[in-house]
């Protein structure tokens, strides 16, 4: 590359390590919001999210997708149902940074593409390839290592993996970008979460007026903290090779899981680290496979447009066949879409 296509690749690339790495530090934030409850915390981020994603379109003056969306209430609906899935990932991540289980949390969003590819084979009834269904069942065996580790399933783990997997396949079908598609669920969001804040406050429960200015500004920043990195994640997504972005996604859960056991030392028994590294051996296998499809791919159709003929059948393992894992962060599922 060279010119403006080198520039845009460097920005793209700069915009996915930022976007990721917001992503994968946002456990040293959420702390800093006690004591209020993880419940308070995600209406708050829900109220101010609203503010931030508005005050974003109106910069980029991009409008045109919400009144076709209002003319569509099936799509409306899904919006709802990937605002409540959503607003569930977001409330047990929170709780499960400070209630000390980052490393868990950490674990929910490495698993995601096994699950996204198991539900892709369940409900969509795709085929995979040989090396997802190592990947998978490797993956289940991590599962099972770790349920003998904690003593019970990690249902954290599950519930963030299964909750995002969800909203991935809903956001699949409602077919908005991101900042549009979390200023919509935003929306869906806002009136219930304001109203929670307002019956919280007239309890007396609510720390948003009671601890201080400090604690006002770190409320409004959650909106801040959840619309930042998704727009340096959609400049990335425009810019750089989904399978760039696929190998970026792990930056999230990587830097969770560090700073799980180094910065909150939290404890790894050797049962642990056996489940950590099943999981890391089966997401190995996937990116290897999906490398190794894209450039099958690749070659296939660069032999079209040279009129080879080498190239005109689908590969013989079924490379164009079965779910491919995209991108995955706390709050992001739409690269694919993203670079239409």
């Amino acid at each position: 590359m060279t010119g403006k296509p080198a520039a845009e690749g460097r920005a793209g690339l700069l915009n996915g390590f930022a976007a990721y790495g917001m992503w994968g530090l946002v456990p040293l934030f959420w702390p800093l919001l006690i004591p209020a409850g993880a419940v308070e915390i995600l209406a708050h981020r829900m109220v101010w999210s609203l503010f931030f994603v508005a005050a974003a379109l109106l910069f980029i003056r991009r409008w045109a997708w919400l009144g076709e969306l209002l003319r569509q209430p099936r799509r409306l609906a899904l919006v709802a149902l990937a605002a409540t899935v959503i607003s569930l990932n977001w409330g047990v991540y929170i709780w499960a940074v400070n209630s000390g289980h980052v490393v868990e949390a950490s674990l929910g969003y490495f698993i995601n593409p096994l699950v996204t590819i198991a539900m892709g084979v369940l409900l969509l009834k795709e085929r995979l390839r040989p090396a997802q269904w190592a990947a998978v069942g490797v993956g289940a065996a991590a599962v099972v290592v770790l349920t003998v580790g904690y003593g019970q399933p990690p249902w954290i783990s599950l519930c963030l993996a299964l909750s995002f997997a969800t909203y991935g396949l809903v956001k699949k079908k409602v077919g908005l970008g991101g900042v549009e598609s979390l200023a919509a669920e935003s929306s869906i969001l806002f009136l219930p979460a304001l109203g929670y804040l307002v019956w919280l406050g007239s309890r007396g429960d609510a720390t948003f007026t009671t601890e201080g200015t400090g604690h006002v500004l770190l409320l409004v920043a959650s909106g801040l903290v959840t619309a930042l990195p998704l727009a340096c994640f959609g400049a990335a997504a425009i810019r750089v090779p989904l399978s760039t972005l696929g190998l970026l996604q792990y930056l999230t859960p990587v830097l969770q899981f560090l700073l799980g056991v180094l910065y909150f030392k939290e404890a790894m028994p050797p049962e642990r680290w056996a489940g950590f590294a099943l999981v890391w051996l089966a997401l190995t296998l996937l990116t290897w496979d999906a490398l190794r499809t894209a450039r099958r791919t690749a070659r296939a159709l660069a032999g079209r447009r040279n009129g080879s003929g080498t190239a005109a059948a689908v590969p013989a393992d079924g490379a164009a066949d079965g779910p491919q894992p995209v991108p995955a962060g706390p709050e992001a599922a739409d690269a694919a879409r993203a670079r239409t």
